[in-house]
């Protein structure tokens, strides 16, 4: 082959490995900022016919009413301008949300002040929790496009084979400024029912690790957050064992997921605290995809826990717990039982 050849061959070869790889805007940010909070009983004043909601209504014994609801709106836009502002961006890309009664909470907390600004759209299935609490999704359009969904149920039985109803667990796949990413909110069953709840947490664990496994068959580089209060810590059996997220980045062995929360929970961290211990049931957990940096995209860069001293009680008996909006049937007035936690992403071009 002459030289005049051997050129136009090589040229043809850059064009099709040029062709061959994805495409990535040139412009758009080198951060991205994915976050998660659990609403803590954010429910609409009404008593919906169906949904075991009679508790939050202004006839209950703690007169939920609409004075207090939007003030919960608006305490839940603050945490989340604020949180976006301690992670260096304006808006966080991406929000996995749990604990809201339905759409429209969902839609006033898009709309408030703090938020409105930032054109936060909706991913949101109704759950067939008997309280009728969900998970969602927000997303900003300038950031983020969805190209599909869907709720998977987590079908529970009790020791007498009835089903026992809980949230369903969120899929949503799509690209973040070009890059193609998935994510799975859950909010996995509570503590409350013992070792029955530890059953069904185990079994919550077992469906989501299918969920990520069905997409890490089609494309075993894919990027994958999977986010929720999960009711359990890092070291728990549910996580570590049934959903398969190792503890250390660097110990990842045959495992294909990251706890990238788990060394925040190591060094005495939390987003509740129980009887004078922080546990760490809001967690962010990655795929191996989002930890290569070989190829173009969004790559995980840091994990965070938003806590700052406003969102804790300041004095009293529960002085350095997270600042609540009821204690039992007391209004407290405060923000979530939880504290919210983020991921950084930073892309590589």
């Amino acid at each position: 082959m002459n030289k005049s050849r051997k050129g136009l061959f090589a040229m043809g070869l850059v064009v099709l490995v040029a062709a061959a790889l994805p495409l990535l805007p040139s412009g758009g940010p080198d951060r991205a900022v994915v976050a998660f909070y659990n609403l803590e009983n954010l429910f609409d004043t009404l008593d919906t016919p169906g949904v075991l909601d009679e508790e939050f209504t202004p006839g209950a014994q703690k007169q939920w009413n609409s004075e207090r609801y939007w003030l919960k709106i608006e305490r839940k836009a603050e945490v989340l301008k604020k949180l976006s502002e301690e992670a260096g961006v304006e808006g966080a890309s991406v929000i996995g949300l749990c604990e809201m009664e339905n759409r429209t909470v969902l839609e006033d907390l898009v709309a408030s002040e703090d938020l409105k600004d930032l054109d936060y759209q909706i991913i949101h299935y109704d759950s067939p929790d008997k309280r009728g609490i969900d998970v969602a999704l927000l997303y900003r359009t300038d950031d983020f496009v969805p190209e599909n969904s869907r709720a998977v149920p987590l079908l529970l039985l009790n020791e007498e084979g009835q089903r026992v109803f809980t949230r369903d667990q969120l899929v949503v796949s799509g690209r973040l400024h070009g890059s193609p990413i998935h994510f799975i909110v859950n909010h996995w069953p509570a503590r409350s029912r013992g070792r029955g709840g530890e059953d069904f947490r185990e079994q919550a664990a077992k469906l989501t690790r299918s969920l990520s496994d069905s997409i890490l068959a089609k494309d075993r580089k894919a990027r994958i957050v999977i986010m929720g209060d999960f009711n359990d810590d890092p070291t728990d059996l549910s996580m570590q064992h049934f959903l398969g997220a190792a503890l250390e980045r660097d110990s990842l062995g045959d495992s294909k997921l990251f706890n990238a929360t788990a060394p925040l929970f190591a060094e005495g961290q939390g987003s509740l605290k129980y009887r004078g211990q922080w546990n760490l049931f809001d967690q962010m957990v990655v795929s191996k995809g989002l930890l290569k940096e070989r190829f173009r995209g969004f790559y995980y860069h840091s994990a965070h826990i938003y806590g700052p001293d406003y969102l804790l009680q300041q004095e009293g008996d529960y002085a350095g717990y997270t600042w609540r909006t009821y204690v039992g049937n007391w209004y407290h007035g405060g923000y979530s039982d939880h504290l919210p936690v983020y991921l950084i992403l930073e892309r590589k071009r």
